[in-house]
């Protein structure tokens, strides 16, 4: 019976995971631009099956596909005064081509408003041409000062998804965030990753919104880490970029805006979330390989071990399942413990015995046990233990957040929080500026904002701001985050 150890995962976090991110093939760090890292091809594969859904979701919700250029000229970006000045320390300027100067200066895209929105102007026309919805997934550049951290904090974030739609009203609008919102939650559960999520503060809204959600998920090291947002623009950028349409009375009115946004920190969150001591341990549906078959060849027997392997494999193939069979000429340990640090779900061992017994062992990566399987169903087996992986992960996670969020009344329990336990903590809040700024001081924590839905932000009658002493309107988060 095997044993998950997850003592350096969550004692050395920061350690455990950069060196993981390198052992297990996902990204080399080596890249001379730093915050720049070059992915490698297991961590490629990993991040595409979990853009595949991204795409089924956004063609399932009528959205279509686009690709923008990487430049945007500085004339647009001028557009968007509130935009600009939330971006302006983080973008890269082009300012030459060849010795020349150019006569309008580019900035590579710290994020795509002021490049797609003066071509929303040219293509919406009509009260027909909306809802408009279309999504990209681009490389993005922002000159991050904070320290670096791969597929967390990045100079280039290279597999940046970003949705954007135009709608002919703020009701429809809302609906397009109350959409955004559920195709988040089934690509949660597509990785396995429980979240919360919350309204941001006014003072940490994204540039140009109306307003902003986070989603965060807990890390081994009890901070948290932004894995998704979705902003209302009502029609600030419309206004600003002159996005119009014609309604069915003849009028002109500007468009209401909404964007949605995720990046490779959703693989990130996976690895963080998911690991233990012996490294990855991925969700079956993103897995390159869902299960490895080592076969364990011995001097002595007159069975084909491998043959018996390769025809396991073929039939798992057929049944829908990626599958590789390890033959590589080294011991079956140093096997176990490659697949184990790449968190392929299941490996199946199969030596002498088992070939002759009509049987096979199969090993669960996620608790570590073992356990024997009659050879005529495997497939059985192994499509109802990847299922049990799948769920075992989700509620392994769902206890660890759950377990990490504590509500208090105090500055003083609050810090209590932090100091023991870490994670987020809950506190009533009156609502103002000033009192949440101060309790973001004194906590050395970001307020991550107010539950939401917003019936679930509303204070608990008779509670108080620990800062003004004043009527509680919110229950306000904090966290320390990434």
């Amino acid at each position: 019976m095997g044993k998950v150890k997850r003592e350096k995962w969550s004692n050395e976090f920061s350690e455990w995971y950069n060196e993981l991110l390198e052992t297990a093939g996902i990204i080399d760090k080596r890249y001379p631009v730093k915050g720049m890292n070059v992915w490698l091809p297991y961590g490629l594969r990993i991040m595409r099956n979990i853009e595949a859904f991204i795409r089924a979701e956004m063609e399932r919700t009528g959205h279509d596909e686009v690709l923008f250029p990487a430049l945007i000229p500085e004339t647009e970006f001028q557009k968007e005064a509130e935009h600009i000045k939330g971006f302006e320390d983080e973008v890269y300027w082009v300012t030459h081509a060849g010795l020349d100067p150019l006569d309008v200066r580019l900035i590579l895209r710290p994020t795509s408003e002021t490049a797609m929105y003066s071509m929303f102007s040219l293509w919406i026309r009509s009260h027909a041409d909306l809802p408009f919805k279309v999504y990209q997934i681009v490389n993005v550049y922002r000159y991050e000062t904070k320290h670096t951290r791969p597929l967390i904090r990045v100079r280039e974030i290279s597999r940046f998804f970003e949705a954007h739609t135009a709608h002919a009203d703020f009701e429809d609008a809302e609906r397009q965030i109350k959409e955004d919102l559920e195709i988040f939650d089934r690509l949660a559960r597509f990785l396995a990753l429980p979240y919360i999520i919350s309204k941001r503060p006014e003072w940490d809204k994204f540039p140009g919104a109306y307003y902003s959600l986070g989603a965060e998920i807990m890390m081994p090291d009890g901070r948290t880490l932004q894995i998704g947002t979705m902003h209302n623009y009502k029609q600030n950028f419309a206004k600003a970029y002159d996005i119009k349409y014609e309604t069915e009375s003849g009028d002109h009115e500007y468009v209401h805006q909404t964007t949605f946004g995720m990046s490779e920190r959703l693989l990130a969150a996976v690895i963080a979330v998911h690991g233990d001591d012996n490294g990855m341990v991925l969700p079956p549906t993103i897995a390159p390989i869902q299960v490895v078959i080592v076969p364990i060849p011995k001097k002595e027997a007159s069975v084909d071990v491998f043959a018996y392997a390769r025809e396991i494999a073929e039939e798992l193939r057929k049944a829908g399942f990626r599958v590789h069979v390890d033959e590589r000429d080294i011991r079956p340990g140093r096997k176990y413990y490659d697949w184990e640090l790449k968190g392929v779900p299941l490996r199946i061992e199969v030596g002498p015995r088992d070939v002759e017994g009509r049987k096979a062992v199969i090993a669960r990566r996620d608790t570590m046990e073992k356990f024997t399987v009659e050879r005529d169903n495997i497939v059985e087996e192994v499509r109802k233990t990847l299922d049990e992986i799948h769920e075992n992960l989700y509620s392994r996670a769902k206890e660890f957040l759950e377990g990490h969020i504590k509500r208090v009344d105090t500055i003083e329990e609050a810090k209590e929080v932090f100091e023991d336990r870490r994670g987020v903590v809950e506190i009533p809040w009156c609502g103002s500026e000033e009192c949440g700024l101060k309790m973001e001081e004194e906590l050395d924590a970001k307020m991550l904002g107010v539950p939401y839905p917003e019936e679930k932000a509303k204070a608990p009658e008779g509670k108080k701001c620990p800062v003004c002493g004043r009527e509680a309107k919110f229950i306000a988060r904090f966290a320390r985050t990434y």
